[in-house]
């Protein structure tokens, strides 16, 4: 891609305001995404970690069908549910006027649907990873599951829970197939850098791969950066 690029036209296209709309939507909805995801897949991953109960395993499959589920088929399942007549769209329509498809919102209810099994998959293994007997210490000096979870379970199972964030917010990034089919192509409000790389492909193959240019170094850099700042690893 470094080799095929036309270097002359990239300072062009890297000014040109699609790119610059396409490229701040999707980091800003990525970025939603995945503190939504970390919002739900704590407390699940959490449950599915620690917790015994019948049909944990039939809920472990639950929230991993997004991963092998074709991501066109997955926008179909958003429309179906999230969709004006949605089994839960049309009354939330009804309720608030409110409606998901064609929306930034969508967008980030798309890529929350494709990146919260790679949150929960992470934390999950982090919590089943940590010593229990770091809780059990804590519950025997009186602090409360709350307390222990905070500042126990949670500090030991960080590593995890970057490392789930930070490919959720990777997947996020990069998803095209739920986020077209549930919202559409709208230029400054649906249309991701996927999206605008995909439609500049079918007019101008120079244009597409300086696009996909930007997103390989913004996807390593920020890759980069997470893991030397937050991971810890050299």
């Amino acid at each position: 891609m470094v080799a095929a690029t036309n270097w002359a036209t990239l300072p062009e296209t890297l000014r040109s305001e699609p790119l610059q709309q396409a490229l701040w939507l999707s980091v800003t909805t990525s970025t939603a995404a995945v503190a939504f995801c970390l919002v739900l897949g704590l407390p699940l991953a959490w449950v599915l970690a620690r917790v015994s109960f019948r049909g944990r395993g039939a809920l472990r499959a639950l929230v991993t069908v997004p991963l092998v589920l074709p991501p066109v088929v997955a926008g179909v399942a958003l429309r179906t549910a999230f969709g004006r007549t949605g089994v839960i769209g049309e009354p939330l329509l009804a309720l608030t006027g409110f409606s998901f498809p064609f929306t930034t919102w969508g967008v980030v209810l798309a890529h929350v649907f494709v990146s919260l099994p790679f949150v929960v998959i992470a934390i999950e293994g982090a919590l089943r990873s940590a010593d229990r007997d770091f809780d059990l210490a804590a519950a025997t000096l009186g602090a409360t599951r709350w307390t222990t979870f905070r500042r126990v379970t949670a500090p030991l199972a960080m590593p995890g829970i970057v490392a789930g964030m930070v490919l959720g917010w990777a997947r996020s990034l990069g998803e095209f197939g739920a986020t077209i089919t549930f919202n559409g192509n709208y230029p400054g409000t649906t249309q991701t850098m996927p999206n605008l790389i995909y439609v500049t492909r079918q007019s101008d193959q120079d244009a597409a791969l300086a696009l996909s240019l930007v997103m390989l170094v913004v996807s390593v850099a920020v890759l980069l950066l997470l893991r030397d700042r937050w991971l810890g690893v050299p």
